[in-house]
This record gives C-alpha cells, sequence and structure tokens, in this order.
C-alpha cells in the first residue's frame, strides 16, 4: 500500500477533509488573489472574476493552446488539490497537474464558494464569494459556466472532474454541449451510486455534507444536495459524443477513526461498478487504473493523470 504523507492520511476520508489538527498541504498556498478586470489569453493569470448578483469567484489559469482544460475538484475542496503532490518513486515529485497541464495547453481552475483551502492551518476559502445554504448541482453547473463565460475563456472545454467534481462537469456537459470538446473523470462520483449503496446511503449521504471538519456548522461551508444532484444527472439530456477518459483508484479510501466500517466497505464493494459505469459513457473508452493510489489520484499520481488529459486532448485534436 502507499505510505502517505501525515495531510493526507489524516485529512481525507471517502473523497472529503476529514477533522484533524494541522491538516496543510506540502505546499501552504495561502494570500488573496489580486482582482483583475480581465483574463488573458495565454500566460498565468490568478484573481477574481466577476460573476453577476454581486459574486466574485477566483481564478487560476496557465499556458496555451487548445482545447482549454477546466479542472474541477471534489466536494469541499478548493483549486489546491490540482496544485500540490504526495508521490513516491517512481511516480515524480513534480510537476503538480496544473502545472503539468499547462505545458501543451491553456489549463483553468477555480475555488467553489465554501470550499477548503490546503493551508495551514486548514481555511474556507476567502477568494470567492460566500454563498449560504445547500446547493443544487444546477447551481454549481451554473456558476462554472458564468465563470467560464466572463472570463471570456475560449471553448470548447476539456472539462476534468475530480471526485463529485465529476458530477458538475457532467451536467455542464448534458447542459452544454456545444461548449464541451472532452471528459476526463478523475475517480468520480456517478449517478449509480446511490443504488449500489443501498441502506448505508442515508450514512454517506451525512458524511459527505458533514465530513467532521472545524467548518461543517458555518453558513458558507458547501453542502450540497447529493439526490437532487443524482436526479439532474439522470434527468439531463445524454452526454455528447466526445472523447472521454476514466482514472480509478485501487487502494481504499482513507479513513478518519470512527468511521463505520460497515459504510466503508459498502464504498470499497461499490466503487468498482461506479467507474465502470463511467466507462460505458463513451465510446472507447480508457479506463485507468492508478495502481497504489487512493481516492487523489490527481495527488498521488500527478503524471498519470496528466498523460489522461493528454491523450484526451490529443484525441480531440485530432477528431477536429
Amino acid at each position: 500500500m502507499r505510505q502517505r504523507i501525515p495531510f493526507l492520511t489524516a485529512c481525507l476520508v471517502a473523497g472529503v477533509l476529514a477533522t484533524a489538527p494541522g491538516c496543510g498541504g506540502p505546499s501552504a498556498l495561502r494570500g488573496a488573489p489580486a482582482a483583475s478586470s480581465s483574463v488573458p489569453a495565454t500566460g498565468d493569470y490568478s484573481g477574481q472574476v466577476d460573476v453577476g448578483s454581486g459574486r466574485k469567484m477566483y481564478l487560476s489559469c496557465k499556458g496555451s493552446g487548445g482545447p482549454t482544460v477546466i479542472l474541477e475538484s471534489g466536494i469541499h475542496d478548493s483549486s489546491d488539490t490540482w496544485n500540490i503532490t504526495d508521490t513516491r518513486p517512481p511516480v515524480p515529485d513534480s510537476p503538480a497537474v496544473f502545472p503539468g497541464v499547462a505545458r501543451f495547453a491553456r489549463v483553468c481552475a477555480y475555488d467553489r464558494p465554501g470550499t477548503i483551502r490546503y493551508s495551514d492551518p486548514p481555511a474556507v476559502t476567502t477568494r470567492s464569494t460566500q454563498v449560504n445554504g445547500t446547493r443544487s448541482l444546477a447551481a454549481m453547473a451554473d456558476d462554472l459556466d458564468k465563470l467560464l463565460t466572463a472570463a471570456h475563456l475560449p471553448g470548447p472545454y476539456l472539462l476534468v472532474g475530480h471526485s463529485f467534481g465529476g458530477m458538475i462537469t457532467r451536467l455542464y456537459a448534458q447542459r452544454h454541449p456545444e461548449k464541451t470538446a472532452g471528459l476526463v473523470f478523475v475517480d468520480a462520483f456517478g449517478t449509480n451510486i446511490r443504488q449500489l449503496f443501498g441502506t448505508e446511503w442515508p450514512s454517506y449521504v451525512k458524511l459527505l455534507n458533514n465530513p467532521g471538519t472545524p467548518f461543517d456548522s458555518r453558513p458558507g461551508f458547501e453542502k450540497v444536495d447529493i439526490d437532487g444532484a443524482i436526479d439532474a444527472v439522470t434527468a439531463a439530456k445524454p452526454l455528447p459524443e466526445v472523447p472521454m477518459a476514466v482514472l480509478s483508484k485501487t487502494e481504499p479510501f482513507a479513513a478518519a477513526p470512527g468511521t463505520s466500517k460497515t459504510l466503508l466497505a459498502t464504498v470499497e464493494r461499490s466503487w468498482p461498478a461506479v467507474q465502470q459505469t463511467l466507462v460505458d459513457l463513451g465510446s472507447q473508452t480508457p479506463h485507468i487504473l492508478a495502481t497504489g493510489s487512493d481516492h487523489y489520484v490527481q495527488v498521488h499520481d500527478p503524471d498519470l493523470t496528466i498523460s489522461a488529459i493528454r491523450l484526451t486532448a490529443g484525441r480531440i485534436n485530432t477528431k477536429a
């Protein structure tokens, strides 16, 4: 089994941040971004973008070339997870996914409101305007569209979704097929998960929205209507026929002490079927097993994640 550094072992449980002191990332990413009125077509950019209704969202972009790659983090995670690594030989420590993809394409990542920065100590992001209450998947997909539109980022996009972020990118693609060039699912959430979990489903939904962080009770902490999200994706139009790739973990989810063993067993038993259903969404979709990695494939296997994105981008460009 992969040896993980303490912050990942203690802080990541079933794809969400678990309670633990000092859960800071390997690179302490801190500081408020400088506001900017425009997002350049190439080069480095980090700042807040006005998305309307008095709200701003943090966006970071790097590199040049198409298709534009959009990185979508999992539930409660800020964009920091695309800029950190926890690797062991022969996997190289550098680059992380964000700078790695920037070597061959324009790549952008953003902070959803209420998500957690991998700083020391961890903190809820102040880089995107707070939104209170439980959020619908439709609202989250709308935020993504507002951000991309306001930033004038050229599409169509190669959407990369980790964990629950895969649900956001999936609904976005279903609602905006003309803006979608390809999809990469990084150990992503799927619509068949509720049925597979059976009687353990309510416990899992509770864990997703209340993972035990010091921020759980804050009004602005990201909470999601999980059942509504599944229903929204199921009811939406089919995905466009675009190149896809699926990356899946092979190691168990990291678990905080006290997590139900029955729930964890259900997660592990069901997860391969969730991943296979994602593979079946497309035609000739490569299914890449991140051997030795837990749920955070982009952190443990950044080079593999970068390669999957590059492969999909190549298929998009060949198709075009």
